[in-house]
């Protein structure tokens, strides 16, 4: 479709002409960009939309979405449970309205809700709910707290204490699970863990996790995210991105990463190199950059420090390789081809990633391979210059450093690690690119959210900012959000800024974002998305 968008304040990410009026497509590309008068010249007898003075952007790019496994419209929501008691009241409710469902499954549990900040157990979860299997997911999604029943579906027990999706935390006094399950987010999104709990838990069906990929889907669009990246894949999961492609619901494109757990075999990278070459010539879905975990997370005290915790000086946490390992592995998957996509939140965890990026780089000669580290959540000092030295793309979520989410945080690593804590301006000065993405669903997908929370570094009500001297301007936020996160994953000559040749990605903004302070942007929409020229979505 032939289109003009005028009478707008378009903000083009184009160094070379920063700002312009108008915007002019032609057979899904754009085709000129300037005043209005020129560009409609450009385009004789197009649509003419009409911005009415507001914001024109390229449409954002979300580098690290799950949109497959998205909310669960069927699991209780406990955002709001701050309390045990509360936990176990949304879920006796959420019982009581269903009672014909034998799994019950809970999302976005927060730590501390528990009693001084402690892990929970089964026996917390005692008379709530009957005879239901109880399955409770952290807001992380890294950690899940069953109850005895599901304890006892799943096989759980001394001597038997193995799980495809997790690792059972056992009590050391007794010796028997507690009911406390590690490390889901990698085993759990995992080839293995994936067909487990779709074996057991309707809420892991594959239709019901196309479902939820469809609603994600077109929350994404709503939002003005016109590329996502989900970033935790097996080759299994590839039918449902298809699958919604060829039904016309994929009205935003999807680069799907795939999960290399340990102990990947060879014929599996083969597997994944084939489906990455089958999809390369599709511009609305393909197969992107190998994922990685080297650590877990800060908050239960499993992400890997430098230093002991602040208050569990009893540990530092954990890799999960050996340094060593890891560094042939990333050698090992450079020389094959892939970007890899590496999980890292604590200093040593970081660390130990840009070492095997060196040591690829040494091994294989330089070479444009864009590997990006996830997360980037505490870093030492002296590693912030080497994300530009080593060509090290920080894929970073900005919502995750508001200040109620990071409580547990805050008080685990200790104060004199804060300076450090998602350094988005140190990184932009140290030469770094950021790429910014939402986490969705461990926190919220809206754009305007990771905005906002850059530049203030706030909760949503302007409360508690913290280490303002990392808070960024909404300029290089915007980067961030759209050039940044299409350069690192090889899309820049596509997208990510409004020029001439590029794919028609455009989002019109209720408003103009410039001229009000931060807090306008959570009151900020999208009105229209566009997507290779067609409109994907109208307010």
């Amino acid at each position: 479709m032939d289109l003009v968008i005028r009478n707008a304040k378009v903000w083009t990410v184009d160094e070379r002409r920063p700002r312009a009026e108008a915007v002019a497509v032609r057979d899904a590309r754009i085709v000129a960009v300037g005043d209005d008068r020129e560009v409609r010249d450009a385009v004789a007898g197009a649509e003419e939309l009409d911005a009415g003075g507001n914001t024109v952007l390229p449409g954002f790019i979300d580098a690290h979405n799950h949109l497959r496994t998205g909310a669960d419209a069927d699991a209780v929501q406990l955002g709001d449970a701050t309390t045990l008691d509360s936990v176990r009241s949304a879920i006796d409710g959420y019982a009581t309205e269903h009672p014909d469902r034998e799994w019950i499954v809970a999302e976005d549990w927060s730590y501390a809700a528990l009693p001084d900040r402690r892990r929970p157990t089964a026996e917390d979860l005692e008379g709530v709910a009957p005879g239901r299997a109880l399955m409770v997911f952290s807001y992380d999604v890294h950690n899940v707290w069953l109850n005895r029943e599901a304890m006892r579906r799943f096989g759980i027990g001394a001597p038997e204490r193995s799980l495809a999706f997790g690792r059972p935390e056992i009590d050391a006094g007794t010796g028997e699970p507690t009911g406390f399950v590690t490390d889901f987010a990698v085993m759990g999104l995992s080839r293995d863990g994936q067909a487990a709990l779709a074996e057991q838990v309707p809420n892991f069906a594959p239709d019901e996790m196309y479902r939820r990929l469809l609603r994600s889907l077109d929350m994404a669009a709503e939002l003005g995210i016109t590329t996502a990246v989900e970033p935790q894949n097996s080759v299994d999961d590839l039918p449902l991105f298809r699958r919604a492609r060829d039904e016309g619901a994929m009205r935003s494109r999807v680069i799907a990463a795939l999960f290399h757990p340990p102990g990947t075999t060879s014929e599996e990278l083969d597997a994944f190199a084939e489906a990455k070459a089958a999809n390369d010539d599709d511009d609305r879905f393909r197969v992107g950059p190998i994922k990685l975990y080297i650590d877990d997370v800060i908050e239960p005290h499993t992400a890997a420090m430098l230093e002991p915790y602040a208050n569990r000086p009893d540990t530092s946490g954990g890799t999960f390789y050996p340094p060593e390992g890891f560094a042939e592995l990333i050698a090992e998957l450079e020389r094959r081809g892939f970007q890899t996509f590496t999980h890292a939140t604590g200093d040593r965890g970081i660390r130990t990633a840009l070492d095997a990026v060196e040591h690829a780089r040494h091994v294989n000669g330089p070479r444009d391979a864009r590997h990006q580290i996830v997360h980037v959540e505490c870093v030492h000092p002296d590693d912030l210059p080497r994300f530009a030295e080593l060509g090290v793309v920080a894929c970073m979520q900005p919502r995750h450093c508001a200040p109620r989410i990071v409580q547990d945080w805050r008080a685990n690593v200790g104060s004199a690690r804060w300076r450090y804590a998602w350094p988005f301006r140190s990184l932009i000065e140290h030469g770094a690119t950021l790429a910014f993405s939402s986490d969705w669903n461990v926190a919220e997908m809206d754009p305007f959210v990771w905005l906002f929370t850059a530049r203030t570094r706030a909760n949503l009500d302007g409360s508690e900012p913290w280490t303002p001297e990392e808070t960024i301007d909404l300029p290089a936020a915007i980067r961030a959000a759209t050039i940044g996160s299409a350069y690192a994953n090889f899309g820049e000559g596509d997208r990510g800024s409004i020029e001439a040749g590029k794919l028609a990605d455009l989002i019109v903004l209720s408003r103009d974002v410039f001229v009000d302070e931060p807090a306008a942007l959570l009151e900020t929409s999208v009105d229209t998305t566009i997507v290779g020229g067609d409109v994907v979505f109208r307010r």
